[in-house]
């Protein structure tokens, strides 16, 4: 049996396929150890596809549904990761079990060379060598599952982050949903308000158009139609800017608005003269005394003469009164005297009185009134007289009262 001695030396095939072994697993282990550092950064980038999902789930409401979905795929991503590190943590620990087992049977083929041959002793210490880089592997496969371990834990912790930020991605679709929801039913409710707006609007059109028909505002003449050119309502008014007067259309011509006003329809009427600035009446007392007057057909057309006289004189010649009625009192015999001349002389009858004169002058009388007065005395008025027409002339009776 050949002994490895070094470099270009011989050694036994078992030994070397012994230390081949162990390199190989160390290469092994290394590369198990990569691979697990890798699925450790995957699981943390996984992490960090997670926590950007969930501010994208936050941050806006639209893409809500999105975001779930990116939060989902990557809660299942991070699930890959996890168990793809549990797989690498199991084949690291694989890996380590066989490069523990080789540096055993390492230790023991070294053993068994160093007994067999003293020249063995070299091959055992580059086996214990071997052994002893075996050894690190394994200790270096365990730190990469360890690494491998917390790689685990951080891609379960990412998990749970996803699982948080698809329940809050899932919280921000029901918010969303509820928004929705009462984003619609403002809709509704906006869309009843502008129906009922289009519909008061349509009845204020109508309004507009039905006053608009009746009052035809400020014209100079009279229209033949109304402002839409359709025909005229009854009851249409218009004011005529000409004439500054209101005017109604009647169904057939157009009338002042207050033509057919009676004063009967008036409202608040005064009751008395100064109420309506009446100036030249008489008062109701000055018609109580007019009531109480002599009406003129009471009076006769004579008595009318003498009313309308200028004076006293006017009036006695209206009469026909002579000087007579103008002598003194002095210029006629008293009472007294009467009775003397009651008593005087009686026995001789003037009949017996001879060359008796036939005049006044010729009995020296000249204060009695003469044959023609005497005719007009005999027509005058007198004191238990009534005015009639047959004794009246022409003249103005005044200056006393008759």
């Amino acid at each position: 049996m050949g002994i490895f001695r070094g470099t270009g030396g011989t050694g036994d095939a078992t030994t070397d396929a012994t230390a081949s072994q162990v390199g190989t697993d160390a290469l092994t282990a290394s590369a198990k150890a990569n691979a697990a550092a890798s699925s450790a950064t995957e699981a943390a980038s996984s992490a960090t596809a997670a926590a950007t999902s969930a501010t994208n789930a936050g941050t806006s409401e639209t893409n809500a549904g999105t975001s779930e979905t990116n939060a989902a795929t990557s809660a299942t991503a991070a699930a890959t990761s996890k168990t793809n590190a549990a797989t690498s943590e199991t084949n690291a620990a694989s890996s380590a079990t066989g490069a523990a087992t080789s540096a055993t049977t390492a230790t023991t083929k070294a053993s068994e060379a160093s007994t067999s041959e003293t020249n063995a002793s070299t091959s055992a210490t580059t086996a214990t060598t071997k052994a002893t880089e075996a050894a690190t592997s394994a200790t270096n496969a365990a730190t990469s599952a360890t690494n491998a371990s917390t790689s685990e834990t951080n891609a379960g912790n990412s998990a749970t982050a996803a699982a948080s930020s698809a329940s809050g991605a899932s919280t921000s679709a029901s918010n969303a949903s509820t928004s929705a929801t009462a984003s619609s039913n403002s809709a509704t409710a906006s869309a009843s308000s502008a129906t009922a707006a289009a519909s008061s609007a349509a009845s204020a059109a109508a309004a507009l158009d039905s006053f608009d028909d009746r009052y035809l505002g400020s014209k100079t003449s009279d229209p033949t139609v109304d402002n839409d050119g359709d025909a005229l309502v009854t009851g249409a008014l218009y004011y005529n800017s000409n004439t500054d007067v209101m005017r109604v259309y009647d169904g057939s011509a157009w009338v002042d608005a207050s033509s057919g006003l009676t004063f009967a329809e008036l409202q608040g009427k005064p009751t008395t003269l100064a109420g309506y600035g009446i100036t030249d009446a008489a008062t109701s007392a000055q018609g109580t005394t007019a009531d109480a007057a002599l009406a003129a057909t009471a009076v006769s057309t004579f008595g009318l003469t003498l009313v309308d006289d200028a004076d006293a004189a006017t009036a006695r010649g209206t009469l026909g009164l002579g000087t007579a009625a103008t002598t003194a009192a002095s210029a006629y015999a008293t009472a007294a005297q009467g009775t003397t001349a009651d008593s005087a002389l009686q026995s001789v009858a003037f009949s017996d009185l001879t060359s008796t004169p036939t005049t006044l002058a010729g009995y020296g009388i000249t204060d009695a009134a003469t044959s023609t007065q005497g005719g007009l005395a005999d027509s005058a008025l007198q004191s238990d007289s009534t005015l009639n027409a047959d004794n009246m002339t022409t003249g103005t009776l005044s200056g006393g009262t008759y």
